[in-house]
């Protein structure tokens, strides 16, 4: 956890200057939008095959080169002169800016399932404090002269520390247990199985994997054949709620800045503290999951159905509010309940999905993420025609239609917790 915290504080000390600086290269706002399209739409690709990857080499293999071409992206960054080098930044960071995903896959397999819904909460909340502090650190740098090229340049040094880090953990793994380290992917067992009979895989605590062509071959094969599983398995409607409720979160903070000052005239200043205020209850929430587990006795599936019930009613309260305190009240509860179903939802594909795929649900459920980015913008645009409050109403009719699919699948959901994935 503490490595994947220094990558958010990394990359949040970076990503609110990218705008400033796209436009400080002297292009037009058409150049800059599509170049800042650029990380979105690869992620929208790269996500479910560098999963998918992950659960064919192995989750320590896969981390460490997302991690390390991470570094060269923000690497690249922080000598982007010209619009061509800032292109490439976000090329390589588009590709393999999933360490957070992959080390989520890293932490489910090696904790029981009755308690990886525990365990992902507390990752994801002790991630969201780089979000706390990384802003407030890169506005301070960026008022220094080559300000954003000395932020993306520590943004590049965090991820080598974290990849340093990382290695000797695995060099820790190997000198303990040898040979015999600990399998830290469950699909890597099945694939032992299928590639045995051809030639023996190396020990996946070997990070220097020396693949030769036909090894090379096996994952692509496999990578396709799983792949195959995913769109023939019955999981539509999980990934489809996590899009609705991807896109109802997104349309609530599409505008949210612009709405307080039109609707209340409160100021950008204030608005970014109750910003702050509700990152930091979101981190709360995450070490809030064990009593809230607990107390449904291990039901996910209940869990998320309350959480996106809550949430789609504290959008609408945000949205016919008259006063701020509304605002207030609406925000706090709201930085509970959706905390809370974002860890859900991806406890309940692994759970439905199976563990043979793991890295792959992961990765679809990132590219899903990726496409709510890309459509929410224009909702929200469409919706500000109507009222300031237009998205965020939006957005909770989206998490009630998430609601009401949920509860069409309940007995699905509540039933035999077996993998759904067909047999490749």
């Amino acid at each position: 956890m503490e490595v994947e915290e220094k990558d958010f504080f990394g990359v949040s000390m970076i990503v609110p200057l990218l705008s400033l600086h796209v436009k400080s290269l002297g292009v037009s706002p058409t150049v800059a939008g599509a170049v800042g399209s650029l990380y979105g739409i690869l992620q929208l690709f790269s996500s479910t095959l560098v999963g998918s990857w992950s659960d064919v080499v192995g989750r320590p293999y896969c981390l460490l080169v997302c991690i390390l071409f991470s570094a060269l992206g923000y690497f690249v960054l922080s000598m982007s002169t010209n619009i061509f080098l800032f292109a490439l930044a976000r090329i390589f960071v588009g590709i393999f800016k999933h360490t957070h995903s992959i080390s989520k896959v890293l932490i489910s397999d090696l904790v029981p399932e009755k308690e990886r819904l525990l365990v992902i909460g507390h990752f994801n909340a002790a991630s969201s404090f780089g979000f706390i502090l990384g802003p407030a650190v890169g506005g301070y740098l960026t008022e220094l002269e080559g300000g954003f090229y000395l932020t993306a340049f520590i943004c590049a040094s965090i991820f080598i520390l974290n990849a340093g880090v990382f290695w000797m953990l695995l060099q820790h793994e190997k000198n303990t247990h040898g040979n015999e380290w600990i399998t830290v992917n469950k699909a890597r067992d099945i694939l032992s199985t299928e590639v045995k009979q051809s030639r023996q895989l190396q020990s996946l605590s070997h990070v220097k994997y020396s693949a030769p062509a036909e090894s090379s071959w096996t994952q692509v094969v496999s990578v396709l054949k799983r792949l195959g599983s995913i769109a023939r398995s019955d999981l539509w409607d999980v990934f489809l709620v996590r899009l609705l409720m991807s896109v109802a979160v997104m349309l609530y903070h599409s505008n949210f800045v612009l709405a307080l000052e039109e609707r209340f005239g409160l100021k950008p200043k204030l608005t970014g503290y109750l910003i702050s205020y509700s990152s930091t209850l979101g981190v709360a929430a995450g070490f809030l999951l064990g009593p809230i587990t607990k107390l449904y006795q291990q039901n996910t599936y209940a869990i998320l159905l309350r959480s996106t019930v809550l949430t789609c009613v504290l959008m609408l309260l945000y949205s016919l509010s008259e006063n701020v305190w509304t605002v207030v009240v609406s925000s706090t509860f709201l930085a509970f309940s959706t905390t809370v179903g974002r860890s859900c939802v991806t406890d309940l594909e692994l759970t439905l999905g199976g563990n043979e795929a793991s890295g792959m649900l992961i990765g679809i459920g990132q590219s899903v993420s990726a496409v709510g980015r890309i459509v929410s913008p224009l909702l929200s645009g469409i919706a500000q025609e109507f009222s300031p409050c237009g998205p965020s109403f939006l957005g909770g009719l989206l998490g009630f239609a998430a609601v009401l699919i949920m509860i069409l699948n309940k007995s699905r959901y509540s039933g035999s917790r077996s993998t759904k994935l067909k047999s490749t």
